[in-house]
Order: C-alpha cells, then structure tokens, then sequence
C-alpha cells in the first residue's frame, strides 16, 4: 500500500513497485490511508510523512500492527528519521529514491 501526498516521486515508486510485481492500493490522505488499510491488509506500507488531514507519524502509529512501514518522504533530517523510529517505521528513505534502494528495502520485507 502507499500513501502519499502529490508528489511526482511517490507516483514512480508505485510504479516500480508494481513492476516488481506487488500488488499497489493508494491512498492520498492519512484518513484514508487507514481506510485503505484497513480492507486491503497490506504486507508493507510506503508511507509520506507530510500527508493530509493525520501526518504520517501519526499513521504509522495507528498501522504498526501487521504491516512493514517505511517512510518515503522529502523529511530526511536525523530528526525526521528519529521520530519514524519513534512511530514505528522500519525504514525511513529519503526522496529522491532510487529504484535499487526500494527494491532492497521492499525485498527485505
């Protein structure tokens, strides 16, 4: 699953995903991003921090049970990638991302 704010970066990173042969639901707000998650019971979630209506620490909080969360997110300061680990992400990745690095973390998974 993603959930992502309107960036271009996130859109590529669901297409590669799918290309790797994932299965993808989207998600455009923290709201519905616990929705989506909800009736889609994703393995991992490629997560936004800067998301609308719940950010996504907050997502992640709500989440941690059952799903690998990783951040993909423009917030890359030791800070940011502190408060991940403090909501419970697994990964934090930094955009831009490259392909090889989501691949390696979505394997990982």
């Amino acid at each position: 699953m993603q959930a992502r704010g309107p960036s271009p970066q996130c859109s590529r990173s669901a297409r590669r995903a799918a290309a790797g042969g994932h299965e993808i639901a989207t998600a455009h707000g923290g709201r519905e991003a616990l929705a989506v998650a909800a009736a889609f019971a994703p393995d991992v979630v490629l997560l936004d921090i800067g998301l609308p209506e719940l950010d996504g620490y907050e997502v992640a909080r709500r989440l941690r049970a059952g799903a690998r969360l990783i951040a993909l997110t423009g917030w890359g300061s030791d800070a940011d990638k502190q408060r991940s680990r403090d909501a419970g992400f697994d990964a934090h990745l930094t955009k831009p991302v490259d392909a090889a690095t989501l691949a390696e973390v979505l394997a990982a998974s």
